[in-house]
This record gives C-alpha cells, structure tokens and sequence, in this order.
C-alpha cells in the first residue's frame, strides 16, 4: 500500500479495516429502539460527566480550542475500528520511515513482512480487542469530526479525517460493549454507564488541562520506535534468548524471570528505559481514572460499590485460555497491573497531600512519577512536594 506522500507503508490499513470489519464478534442483540436510548444517553452522560469530573480533580481545559477540538464519538465494533486505524497510522510513522530507509538501501525488509500480509494480522488483533473496550480516549488521531451515523440503524458515528489542524484527541464510547457488560455483570444500565463515562471523561480532562503531556507521550512513544530493530533476524533471535524455548506469552521461562510479552522480548536496552517511563506515565493516567471515578461515583452513581465490586470481579476472573493467551501477547494483563498500581499511587499521594499536591504531578514532564514511584508515593511526594 502506498501512503499520501507515495512511499511504501509498512501495513495496508485499509485491509486491515477490512479484515477486523470481517472477523469482529457481533454486539448484543438490541431493539433499534433501544439502541437510540443507550447512545443518546451516553452522549448525555458524557456531557454531565465533564462537569463532575472538573469539579473533584480541579483540572480544566488550557482552553476553549482544546475542549472544542476534543469531540465524544459513540461507536459501534467497526468505528472503533476505523478510529484506532488512523491513530496507529499517526503513531508508528517513524519505524515506517526506518523500514523505508532500509528499503532504499536494497534491504527486503518490508517485502518480508508483506503489507497486505501485516494488513491482516493488524485487522485480527484490532477485530478483538474490538469487543473488549468500553471507551477510550484516542490520543494520536489526527483532528477528527463526527459525521454523519454510518451503522445499519443510522445511530453511531462515522470517524473521519477533518481539518488539519493539531488536537488533544477524541472520547470514544463503544455502545455494544458498554451494553454488553452491563448485562454481564446485571448491574443498573444508567449507572454503569454514566460510571463508564467518568474513567473516560478523566482520560479527556487529562489531556486538555495538561497542553505538554499529548506531545510528551507522542515523542516517548516515537522514539521508543526509532530505536526499534527492524532486522527480522535479530529480532528473532532476541526473543528465542529471552523466551529460552518457551512458548510466548505463556510466563517466559518458565520461572517468572523471562517476558511475557512478545513487545518485552525484543527490546533493546533503549527501549526498556524509554518503556519504563512510559509504563509510569500510564499508570498514572488509568490510576487517576479509576479514582476519579470512585471518588465522584457514590454522589452520582448510587450503586457504584455493587458496580466496582462485580467490576473488579469480572477483571480477576478473566476468560477462557485462548482469550488469556491473546492478552498476554498483547500485553492487555499489564494495562491491568497499571490500573492497580496507579490508582494504589494516586491514592497515596492525595492521602499525604491532597489533591492540589497531588495535582503537582501535571507541572511539567518531570514531575511524573517514575517506575519506581509508582510503588512509592512517599517517594514521589518527598521528591516533587517535598
């Protein structure tokens, strides 16, 4: 596939929508009826959930352009899709450009790979993890507008490109999935969502209050694929070492010192500092989440303690081996870890120095915690408060 510029890209997106438009699970069965209600009622929910979650954090906007510029979609599986398609496309440019330079240097690196071949590995795992988020703050997409609904009901927002102007990001709220764990768990339909809304509206708070942690994150990811290896050989040869024989994503070695990911085992030494920063920044982000919306819930949510608790049960429970093996691989279980550890910091920090020390974590790039910190609260209050 080629890019707008007119290089080679590194996958064919569009197959890759195609191929997750494909295999992406049904939602829930629904009346249209009811699903005019939950979508509208989300979008209301969203909007309530700005005023609440500025209210207990303090935090707002840097200004109108950035609130403007951040738009609320709900989505069905595939304009999840479609929107997570135009971040990554964003995001992995400069190893598309390395794999480029390779290739103009004679080497058949992306002709190994195959961009169609990528294509559809990329639409697999995007056709998963399609029925597994319930919203998200899309953070790399590039300035989008809502447009016209595009689902077979004439209900759900179509993610498109629209001006080419810089942004903050978009709130996006997955409909099918909100509903279908709502079922699940056979909790209150209107506080389940409206508690969803809170975790994602915090994302959306984060990152227009704070103008420097959008570019901050963007180039710690970037230059974690700059250093990237795009050699296919030593790339394999790094992971048969780390794994020593076992099969990924199933404990490493075998005795808890390997990685459990396909990501850790081939990083090199550069990327597992830059990785390491990220990890803390990320923890921080979901932690905060998970707070906020505890701490707002029970004004505005009168059954979040029956909600969080067969949440957190449903997270602890897991699912079936396969569906365990897939998040293992794809590093789902450590965006797990990250809400715990991050939300155990965040509350750590507000119980020493409340919330407006905590909010000192936002002055600047390096008042993040580190890896470390998150593990130590005490640390990162000595160190930025003092």
């Amino acid at each position: 596939m080629t890019s707008a510029s007119g290089r080679a890209d590194m996958v064919d997106w569009d197959l890759a929508v195609a191929t997750a438009t494909r295999l992406v699970r049904p939602g829930p069965e629904v009346s249209r009826e009811e699903a005019r209600t939950v979508v509208a009622e989300l979008r209301r929910h969203a909007l309530e959930a700005e005023e609440h979650v500025r209210a207990f954090t303090g935090m707002r906007s840097s200004s109108l352009a950035d609130a403007v510029a951040t738009p609320v979609l709900v989505v069905d599986r595939p304009g999840w899709v479609r929107a997570n398609v135009a971040g990554f496309r964003t995001i992995v440019q400069p190893l598309v450009d390395k794999l480029q330079a390779r290739r103009g240097d004679g080497s058949a690196v992306l002709g190994a790979l195959g961009e169609k071949a990528t294509g559809v590995e990329v639409g697999a795992v995007l056709a998963f993890l399609s029925s597994k988020v319930l919203g998200q703050y899309e953070t790399f997409a590039p300035a989008e507008l809502p447009a016209p609904p595009d689902s077979p009901a004439g209900l759900f927002d179509k993610p498109r490109r629209g001006p080419d102007l810089p942004g903050p990001g978009r709130l996006l709220l997955v409909a099918p999935n909100i509903v279908q764990v709502e079922r699940e768990l056979d909790v209150h339909p209107h506080d389940f969502r409206l508690w969803v809304c809170l975790h994602e509206e915090t994302h959306r708070t984060q990152f227009t209050a704070v103008p420097w942690l959008r570019d901050h994150i963007q180039s710690e990811v970037q230059a974690f694929l700059v250093q990237a290896d795009v050699d296919p050989g030593a790339l394999l040869e790094r992971a048969r070492e780390a794994f020593g024989g076992s099969v990924p994503g199933l404990g490493g070695r075998g005795d808890g010192s390997g990685p459990s990911t396909l990501l850790e085992a081939v990083q090199s030494p550069a990327q597992r500092e830059i990785l390491a920063r990220l990890t803390a920044v990320m923890s921080l982000l979901e932690g905060h989440a998970d707070v906020v919306m505890d701490g707002v819930g029970p004004a505005v949510v009168p059954s979040v303690a029956e909600i969080r608790e067969k949440f957190q049960q449903r997270r602890d429970r897991g699912a079936g081996r396969l569906d365990l093996v897939l998040r293992r691989l794809l590093g789902m279980d450590a965006k797990l870890r990250q809400y715990q550890d991050g939300a155990v910091f965040v509350r750590g920090v507000v119980d020493r120095v409340g919330i407006t020390g905590f909010n000192r974590v936002w002055t600047s790039p390096n008042t993040l915690p580190t890896k470390d910190e998150i593990h130590d609260p005490a640390a990162w209050v000595a160190r930025v408060v003092g």
